[in-house]
C-alpha cells in the first residue's frame, strides 16, 4: 500500500468535526509502534518525521524506506501519510523529491512576507508532484529544531493571506506549546480560534497536542482543528516504561538485555498511547 497525501482524509475530518492524529516517528520501534495502533483502531494516520529526528535516523530517504517497508512487514491496510513536520525551505523541497506525500513547510520565524513567498513556491512544487503541503503563521510556543516560539497569536489576516497561497492545511498560533505544558500556562484561545476557523475553510492543525487537556482538544476540534500533532505524549510514555522494566530488574532476569525485550514495553506504551489518542480524537474507523 502507498502513501496517501491526506487531502480527502483532512478535508472530511473538517466537514466531519473529528480530526485524525499526526505522530512523530524517531526509529523502527517508534515507526512499528504508531502503525500498530492505528492498525488496531482502523484509522488513517500521518507520520511524521521533524528534521532532526530525520538527521538521527539517516536521511528523508531513510525514513521513507523504513515506513514503506514496515508498512509491508506488518500488513498494513489503513491510509498512511508519510509528512515532514517542521521543515525548512530546503528539507520540504527534498521531501517532495524524495517521496513523501505531505510536506510541512514552517516559515513562521522569517518575516512575513518571506514566509509567504516561500509557501507559495513550496506549494506549486508540492502540487505539481501531488504532495500536500501545510503551513504555519503565529509561530507554536516552545522549541523544535532550532525554531523557537513564544507561542503568540497567529494574526487572522496573515492566516488568510498563507491560506490563499493554496496549502492544504494551515498551523496556527492559538496559544499552545511543543513540549510539556507549563502549570501558568493559560490554556487555547478559543476566540481566536473562532476568529481563524470563520475565516479560513482549509483544515486547521493543533501542534502540541501533548498535554492539552482532553475536553480542550474536544473543543478545538469541534471549532475547525482537523490535524493534531502527538510527540511528547509518546516520548514520555516510552520512558516512563522503559524506567520501570529497568528499575523492576527486568534488564538483569536471562536475557532481558536484549534490545528487543528491553525495548518493547516502551514500544507498546507508544502504541497505547497513539490509540488512546485516536479515540480522543474521534477518528472514525476506515470503512
Amino acid at each position: 500500500m502507498s502513501f496517501v497525501n491526506g487531502n480527502e482524509i483532512f478535508n472530511a475530518a473538517r466537514k466531519g468535526h473529528y480530526a485524525v492524529g499526526a505522530f512523530n516517528t524517531n526509529n523502527m520501534e517508534w515507526t512499528r509502534a504508531i502503525l500498530k495502533g492505528a492498525q488496531e483502531k482502523n484509522t488513517p494516520v500521518l507520520i511524521q518525521v521533524s528534521m532532526g529526528a530525520a538527521k538521527y535516523m539517516g536521511d528523508y530517504r531513510v525514513v521513507k524506506t523504513l515506513v514503506e517497508e514496515e508498512m509491508h512487514a506488518m500488513n498494513i491496510t489503513v491510509p498512511v501519510i508519510l509528512h515532514l513536520d517542521h521543515g525548512n525551505f530546503e528539507a520540504a523541497k527534498e521531501c517532495i523529491e524524495v517521496g513523501f506525500s505531505s510536506v510541512m513547510f514552517d516559515g513562521s520565524d522569517l518575516p512575513f512576507e518571506e514566509n509567504l513567498a516561500k509557501t507559495k513556491e513550496i506549494v506549486e512544487l508540492a502540487h505539481a508532484k501531488g504532495v500536500s503541503v501545510e503551513a504555519e503563521v503565529g509561530s507554536i510556543g516552545g522549541e523544535e529544531d532550532g525554531i523557537i516560539g513564544a507561542g503568540e497569536l497567529a494574526d487572522v489576516e496573515e492566516a488568510k493571506a498563507i491560506a490563499a497561497t493554496g496549502v492544504d492545511y494551515l498551523a496556527c498560533g492559538i496559544g499552545n506549546i511543543h513540549g510539556p505544558y507549563p502549570d501558568n500556562w493559560k490554556g487555547l484561545s478559543f476566540d481566536r480560534l473562532e476568529e481563524l476557523a470563520n475565516a479560513i475553510a482549509v483544515p486547521l492543525v493543533l501542534h502540541g497536542g501533548s498535554g492539552i487537556p482532553q475536553d480542550q482538544i474536544e473543543k478545538a476540534i469541534k471549532m475547525g482543528v482537523s490535524k493534531v500533532n502527538i510527540n511528547t505524549e509518546c516520548q514520555i510514555a516510552f520512558a516512563e516504561a522503559t524506567r520501570e522494566y529497568i528499575e523492576a530488574g527486568k534488564d538483569r532476569e536471562g536475557k532481558g538485555y536484549d534490545p528487543r525485550k528491553l525495548l518493547a514495553p516502551g514500544t507498546q506504551a507508544i502504541t497505547d498511547t497513539v490509540t488512546s489518542m485516536i479515540d480522543w480524537l474521534g477518528t472514525p474507523a476506515v470503512k
